[in-house]
């Protein structure tokens, strides 16, 4: 029964986590990891490991369940990792913090330095890339988003735990204690300093930039049945039914180059189409692309066309891709996907080079990625290698994770600088700014009118992440490995010191027998 007050702080904390990662509830997220923390601190050793990770496997899979494509065994494996990997830290802080000869400020930088460790490997070795980063909860604390810009959302994580170690430091020994004191007045001014550029970023951002007026369509909800788009881009396309599909797309294609038409002569210069919202035959594809490239040339816009290409009767039929096309009728982009949602698009999806294009147009450096590749913080960054100076991001969204998917790419405006149109199929389209403001939005879902039109300033901002990457991240690594170095070191130097040492009953029958 001693062990229930600490628990119950655990499973508290990890329902505060899990709903501000759904919720626009930034400090929900502080007091969970704290509490969290604080619970597992009380825990006996033995007990943390398997009390964070049974509890946030049973939150995590109540509460994740409309937002992980997965089902049954996978379902369940999946949210069993996500869970096991935001026990470790816990684990750590617990293996060396608590045995740890490092006090007072120095403490409190372990726990941080594991979270940060263990995230940020986890979005490099699983498919799920920075899904579930505590990062993402801080979406609307715009100061405290600017983080991004220096360090990644890595900066963001290590200041939302090291904040839950200090407190906890305090909250153990008393806000009057020395040590308290100290690590509560280190971590403040870090913290005020934090605030107070990112604000001062955020105050003094240019607003004289040239502009670029920014249109997305999407297709019409009454012209399939539920079901026929997957099956199309499935490939699954019965010989009989062909006439039928071929009419339907025919009036899906129009349907898109009229209304490109429509928003160029409404005064738009840049059209965008969600990811895969025009779905076409690959015999089908170069006529098309013909009659996309003569509307470009004849209104003067660059078209740049989500497109789901598909290959009938072969094993990966479908391609995934981004089409750009100039004021001039040239086609300057056409980019694969590089990173399937994993599942079922990963299974019929044929994936791209690897590499993401940047294309000169006389309006600026235009650079493009599709949907998911939105999550991968080191492969958007090519853009700003890339010197460009807006992002194209088409996506393909389902109900459930819409506005947490639309969140996260306000983060990587921030991390490149660079301003990002995102046109959703099934979600929420909108623009930010290199600052991660939103500029305007709609929602797929909402009543009225899907379509966007937004005037979004054209031009990047260099970033001291885009210089530098994942670096902090990759430090707090390294850390992290030293500290489980020098922690199993000294665990087996004790095991053999205690192992030298003679107990008295054998040096006395030692004695006894010379």
């Amino acid at each position: 029964m001693a062990y229930v007050g600490p628990l119950a702080l655990v499973i508290a904390g990890l329902t505060l986590l899990d709903s501000s990662m759904h919720l626009p509830m930034p400090a929900a997220a502080w007091i969970g990891l704290l509490l969290i923390l604080h619970g597992s601190r009380w825990l006996p050793a033995f007990a943390t490991p398997p009390s964070v990770w049974f509890a946030a496997t049973v939150i995590l899979a109540i509460s994740e369940r409309g937002s992980i494509p997965a089902s049954g065994a996978g379902y369940v494996l999946v949210v069993s990792l996500w869970s096991f990997t935001l026990m470790v830290p816990f684990a750590i802080d617990r293996a060396v913090a608590v045995r740890s000869m490092v006090t007072g400020v120095g403490s409190t930088l372990i726990f941080p330095v594991a979270f940060v460790a263990i995230e940020f490997l986890r979005s490099r070795v699983t498919p799920n890339a920075t899904w579930g980063s505590i990062a993402y909860t801080q979406y609307g604390a715009l100061s405290l988003m600017q983080i991004a810009a220096f360090v990644g959302i890595w900066g963001i994580v290590f200041l939302m735990t090291w904040s839950a170690s200090t407190l906890d430091l305090a909250w153990r020994h008393g806000v009057a204690s020395t040590t308290a004191r100290a690590s509560l007045l280190t971590f403040g001014c870090v913290f005020a300093a934090a605030i107070v550029s990112g604000t001062l970023r955020v105050g003094t951002a240019s607003t004289e930039r040239p502009t670029l007026r920014v249109a997305s369509l999407n297709r019409p909800t009454d012209l399939f049945i539920p079901g026929e788009m997957t099956r199309i881009t499935e490939g699954r396309v019965a010989p009989a039914n062909r006439p039928s599909i071929d009419a339907k797309l025919a009036k899906l294609h129009d349907w898109f180059l009229d209304g490109s038409r429509r928003e160029a002569r409404a005064g738009a210069r840049l059209v965008v189409w969600p990811e895969q919202n025009l779905l076409i035959f690959s015999e089908n594809e170069a006529p098309f692309l013909a009659r996309a490239q003569q509307v470009a040339a004849d209104e003067h816009i660059y078209l740049a066309m989500g497109m789901g290409t598909i290959h009938v009767g072969e094993s990966r039929p479908f391609e995934n891709k981004l089409v750009l096309i100039d004021p001039a009728g040239r086609m300057v982009i056409s980019y694969l996907k590089n990173h399937p949602v994993p599942g079922w698009e990963a299974s019929i999806m044929r994936r791209g080079d690897g590499r993401l294009p940047v294309a000169a147009t006389p309006d600026g450096r235009m650079a493009a990625a599709i949907c998911y590749d939105g999550s991968f913080p080191e492969f958007i960054r090519h853009a700003a290698d890339g010197a460009a100076d807006l992002l194209i991001l088409p996506v393909n969204d389902w109900k459930s994770i819409r506005i947490p998917h639309f969140q996260m790419h306000a983060f990587r405006a921030i991390e490149t600088g660079i301003p990002i149109v995102r046109a959703a199929a099934s979600g929420i389209s909108g623009a930010f700014d290199p600052w991660g403001r939103v500029l305007g939005f709609t929602d797929f879902f909402a009543q009225g009118d899907r379509s966007l039109t937004v005037q979004l300033p054209v031009g990047g901002v260099r970033t001291t992440y885009a210089r530098i990457g994942d670096t902090f991240a990759w430090l707090c690594v390294a850390v992290l490995a030293a500290m489980l170095a020098i922690t199993i070191a000294e665990r087996i130097s004790t095991r053999v010191a205690s192992a030298r040492v003679e107990p008295p009953a054998v040096q006395t029958a030692s004695r006894g027998i010379s």
